[in-house]
């Protein structure tokens, strides 16, 4: 639910999302019968993954599923989840194959998805302590060349974030520290943001809502520097639209959710903000028109 440009690169995130499938399931959904089906007159159907923070988990901790409570307050139904893990097929398999109906956030111009105007944007953060008095505002820092750079890894094929190949054009390689997007049983997202707080690494390249969420959980005051619209060298864009995801023939659905995002457009500012999200102007892309067709 963490890209170059949602056509050409499988993830967003955070937060986002990455579309790759495998063949089997965690353990934490094996319990849920987990097979396609239709809708229920008063229960909207959403997906989300059972251990994502802050997007989501089955405590209903995330701000997807606070999102979720407010759609579901405007249309006097009942939520019911599909538990699926993000990194597992969620938009091939969850959502296009009738597991669930609404995926609370999906990259604007997303092809796998039919996909509302955009409800916010944000982008990648570089993470500090502000005790360290690095003040970096830029990839094209020197700096960078000598400092230990937690970066996130978007899959096992070693697939970096846009700024990790945008640091590549600047030379700064070899002291990437590579962390997993995904919760792992060894590993989880929040670790890259720990790490800076341990002072395991200097530096810490992050998905706005991913950082936003942990810095402010931290037992160390860290500071957020928000990358820029694009890299200046490489021209990789750091910031990305989202919008809410629904199967592309569900026209209908889409437009029902727009109205709701219309509506309540101030209430679900409010829940970003609360979780730490950074947040950007919406800057509608020259095509569009094409996600909402």
């Amino acid at each position: 639910m963490a890209m170059a440009h949602p056509r050409s690169f499988p993830s967003l995130t955070r937060f986002l999302v990455h579309v790759g499938s495998v063949s089997t399931l965690p353990s934490a959904i094996d319990a849920q019968v987990l097979r396609p089906n239709v809708g229920k007159p008063g229960v909207i159907r959403v997906c989300a993954d059972p251990d994502n923070m802050p997007l989501s988990n089955q405590k209903g901790e995330g701000f997807e599923q606070k999102i979720a409570a407010l759609v579901a307050k405007e249309w006097n139904a009942k939520v019911e989840y599909a538990w699926w893990p993000v990194r597992r097929g969620f938009f091939a398999r969850a959502l296009n194959g009738r597991y669930c109906d609404i995926a609370i956030q999906a990259p604007s111009l997303f092809d796998m998805a039919g996909v509302t105007k955009p409800y916010f944007r944000s982008g990648y953060v570089i993470v500090t302590r502000k005790d360290s008095g690095l003040d970096i505002k830029s990839l094209a820092d020197p700096r960078l060349k000598k400092l230990k750079i937690g970066v996130n890894l978007l899959n096992s094929d070693a697939e970096n974030t846009p700024p990790a190949m945008a640091l590549s054009r600047y030379g700064v390689v070899g002291n990437l520290v590579g962390y997993s997007t995904f919760y792992t049983e060894t590993e989880r997202p929040e670790d890259i943001i720990n790490d800076v707080a341990k002072k395991s690494t200097d530096v810490a390249i992050v998905w706005g809502p991913l950082a936003g969420y942990f810095a402010k959980t931290s037992p160390v005051p860290l500071s957020m520097t928000p990358l820029g619209e694009r890299d200046s060298l490489s021209d990789f864009p750091f910031r990305f639209n989202i919008g809410m995801g629904v199967r592309r023939r569900d026209r209908g659905l889409r437009d029902s959710l727009q109205t709701v995002l219309n509506r309540r457009g101030p209430e679900i500012q409010a829940i970003l903000k609360q979780y730490g999200v950074p947040m950007f102007p919406i800057e509608e892309p020259a095509d569009s028109g094409r996600a909402a067709s």
